[in-house]
């Protein structure tokens, strides 16, 4: 017997132990200002949760009011109607939410219904919604087809859906992250040579340093550092412009707190870019290290420059899921929009 068929026979048998319930077959449902009636019988057929729920005679049951969490008024009645009809609703802008409602409560069928809307609706605009979505609560077919999407539409990283969801959602996306495949050679190391396409097509090779870049190491945390060493600013600035401009973004890249600070005390230009077009802020960010972020945005660096390609800092700091740099970048006024 199917699973589908087996629901309903059950949700049949149900409906048939309502006759001559009496009031105590009637509960209501409470998300927010919505209140909803509905047979036991038939909740307890459609979901294990409701079942358990009302089995054991749980507090809120026996009152014959239960409060359902995290589930907004509309989504309540859609689940409501689903336990009575078993037709999934096809509303793609409820599709997340219902599915959220019926993987809590145990609604195997209407959950595999809402993850097919989600896939179908797939778009740069919510994928990165739907990724987080689809890992949150286990569902492997629209994780590999919002990954799969995301693979083919790399903007889908330049987007505000993006860093939106690496600020509510940072262990998801960062999950979302180790299945592409690792950052896009658009924020790979300056100094890198191939890496494969970008996703902007920003491709020219690199040239001028050879400097082998650190490894990433965790970002600091600390929000003040000492006052730069008057050797060190001192020697810095007996470097040309360029030289300062490229040692900053190289200090920045490998997260030298108090390199950064010498280097800015000295007069490095926080607008000098490498080879594709990257500002030191830009590997800050991609780096997740807070501080040096804020540093060189108390120097006044563009929070919203952008490397040919479109990529702005806060596009940098979502794709690698680092949510510390990219609160710093929105405080300053980093735009969460797409590409310009």
């Amino acid at each position: 017997m199917s699973a589908v068929t087996e629901v309903h026979n059950t949700t049949t048998e149900a409906l048939a132990a309502l006759v001559d319930g009496g009031e105590g077959a009637l509960v209501t449902l409470v998300a927010g200002e919505m209140r909803v009636a509905a047979h036991r019988a038939v909740l307890a057929a459609a979901s294990p949760i409701f079942a358990a729920m009302f089995a054991h005679d749980m507090p809120e049951a026996s009152s014959g009011q239960v409060s359902v969490d995290d589930v907004e008024g509309p989504v309540l009645r859609l689940l409501v109607a689903y336990a009575y009809t078993l037709q999934a609703p096809q509303l793609p802008d409820t599709a997340a939410q219902l599915l959220a409602a019926a993987d809590k409560y145990g609604l195997s069928a209407l959950k595999a219904a809402c993850e097919r809307q989600l896939i179908s609706q797939l778009a740069v605009e919510t994928a990165a919604a739907t990724a987080v979505t689809a890992v949150r609560h286990s569902c492997p077919d629209a994780t590999r087809a919002a990954v799969a999407f995301i693979k083919d539409h790399p903007q889908v990283m330049a987007t505000r859906g993006w860093a939106d969801a690496v600020l509510e959602y940072p262990q998801e996306v960062i999950e979302v992250c180790s299945m592409l495949g690792g950052p896009p050679a658009e924020a790979s190391s300056p100094t890198a040579t191939g890496g494969g396409p970008t996703p902007n097509s920003d491709r020219q090779p690199h040239s001028g340093h050879s400097r082998t870049p650190a490894a990433a190491a965790p970002p600091t945390s600390a929000r003040h550092t000492p006052p730069p060493d008057d050797a060190a600013v001192s020697r810095f600035r007996s470097l040309s412009g360029a030289e300062r401009g490229w040692r900053l973004i190289e200090a920045a890249e490998e997260g030298a707190v108090e390199e950064v600070r010498a280097l800015l005390a000295a007069g490095a230009d926080v607008r000098e870019r490498d080879e594709r077009r990257r500002t030191a802020l830009h590997w800050a960010a991609r780096r997740g290290d807070a501080a040096v972020v804020r540093l060189l945005l108390s120097a006044a660096s563009d929070p919203n420059a952008r490397t040919p390609g479109g990529w702005t800092p806060l596009h940098c700091a979502a794709y690698c899921g680092r949510t510390e740099a990219a609160a710093a970048l929105l405080q300053a006024g980093a735009d969460r929009g797409g590409e310009g």
